[in-house]
């Protein structure tokens, strides 16, 4: 196919996504799950959300953390966030007439997705074996607290305890702080990023082979993967004398070893994050820019050992001069007068205003039949040739399901006689 003609191709009026003709069966829940499904349908796949005739858990989700996220019309903002680009099919899986339902959708489907504690998709008749009975060449992606092996594989897990297992707990703060979770269900959300990566990496393999196979990811696999750099350095270096106190160990903030590698507070309040680590290239000029010179040449300061020696004192005189102008004073100041490497620290709602995270749609708009023009994070990945797109905004409880069950090859007598037995709604 020529560049132009593939551009060109649409899908729901917008240009085929890299997935367009995969079918995806999306039997999850919570956000782990529901992210790596959410993140195949940016990519253009047809993906088919399986719930519970009452709905899926995170539809229910009307406070979280204690903050109000109830939207207009039944809707939730925890619910809206990790479900667009779905259809919905409500079936009662307690009855052998849904459990078919749901083997018939994957007899002609390419990925099956659950999160479910372990042996629970076994029981149903929906676990790996079972299925690639049905279709062998089905990719079958399992998301899970601990991960499919070990003492503790069957164990039901959320966010929070995949943060709390892995360390990453104990990646925020201050040396000496208690752990504390790091906010946004960052577990889940990493778990999903990796299962997806999972499945996309088997159904590239299944090219070559022709079969499916089973992919596995956990909370405790992928926030450990979250902090790969970290957790690897301090295995290859845990022989060095107090190694294991600096597993975790945080540096505050006016004891970083690195001064210009640091973060301070401007007279607007306003935080501005430096990230200099070749210390001794940039520290003259630095200097000068804040109009600090002689501080260049200081034999306490001149290079970055002697700063790491003195840099409790050398933070303290930082400190001032940071507080004696506003951010948007010292981010003309430092982008003139070299090629530093600092950022503002923003808050959530910040973000769309940021013209970068514009110019790149990290996050978007799109229209919401009930809620009107609403902003969502984007798919964080570009494409030239086959864009991500928004196409759907999150379903309504079993919004698709006689739309999918025509499709699968049920009539319209199948149908009625599945709602009377209250398998659909």
């Amino acid at each position: 196919m020529d560049k132009d003609s593939n551009t060109h191709s649409l899908q729901n009026g917008t240009p085929k996504g890299p997935l367009s003709g995969i079918k995806v069966i999306d039997w999850t829940l919570w956000q782990f799950g529901p992210v790596a499904a959410m993140m195949l349908g940016d990519l253009g796949a047809d993906v088919i959300k399986v719930e519970a005739l009452s709905g899926e858990q995170g539809r229910a989700m009307f406070t979280l953390s204690g903050i109000d996220r109830s939207l207009p019309g039944g809707r939730n903002s925890y619910f809206e966030a990790n479900q667009r680009n779905k259809r919905s099919i409500a079936l009662d899986l307690k009855q052998p007439e849904g459990v078919e339902v749901v083997r018939n959708l994957v007899s002609g489907a390419d990925i099956f997705l659950q999160n479910y504690r372990k042996g629970v998709a076994e029981r149903l008749g929906l676990g790996y074996e079972d299925l690639k009975l049905i279709n062998d060449q089905i990719i079958y992606g399992s998301g899970s607290g601990y991960g499919p092996d070990g003492p503790d594989a069957y164990k039901p897990a959320l966010d929070t305890v995949g943060q709390a297992r892995s360390g990453l707990m104990y990646a925020t703060g201050s040396d000496g702080d208690d752990p504390y979770p790091i906010q946004g269900v960052v577990a889940d959300q990493i778990g999903g990023i990796m299962l997806s990566w999972g499945v996309l990496a088997a159904l590239y393999a299944r090219q070559d082979t022709g079969v499916g196979q089973r992919v596995d990811a956990s909370h405790l696999g992928s926030s450990i993967w979250l902090q790969g750099l970290g957790v690897s350095m301090s295995m290859l270096t845990a022989h060095k004398p107090a190694s294991e106190a600096n597993l975790t160990a945080k540096p505050s903030r006016d004891n970083a070893y690195n001064p210009i590698s640091n973060y301070y507070k401007c007279k607007d309040g306003r935080w501005l994050m430096l990230a200099n680590l070749e210390a001794d290239r940039y520290w003259p000029t630095f200097a000068s820019a804040l109009g600090m010179e002689a501080l260049a040449t200081d034999e306490k300061f001149i290079d970055t050992e002697s700063r790491a020696k003195n840099n409790q004192e050398l933070i303290k005189l930082l400190d001032q001069t940071f507080e004696s102008k506003t951010y948007a004073e010292w981010d003309q100041i430092l982008s003139s007068a070299g090629d530093f490497i600092y950022a503002p620290v923003q808050q959530l709602m910040e973000l769309w205003d940021d013209p970068q995270v514009q110019a790149n749609k990290y996050i978007v708009e799109t229209n919401h039949p009930t809620l009107g023009k609403v902003k969502l994070a984007n798919h964080p990945i570009q494409y030239s040739e086959t864009p991500s797109s928004i196409r759907r905004v999150a379903p309504e409880i079993g919004e698709h399901t006689e739309e999918i069950l025509l499709e699968t090859g049920y009539s319209w007598d199948d149908i009625a006689d599945l709602q009377d037995k209250g398998v659909i709604l």
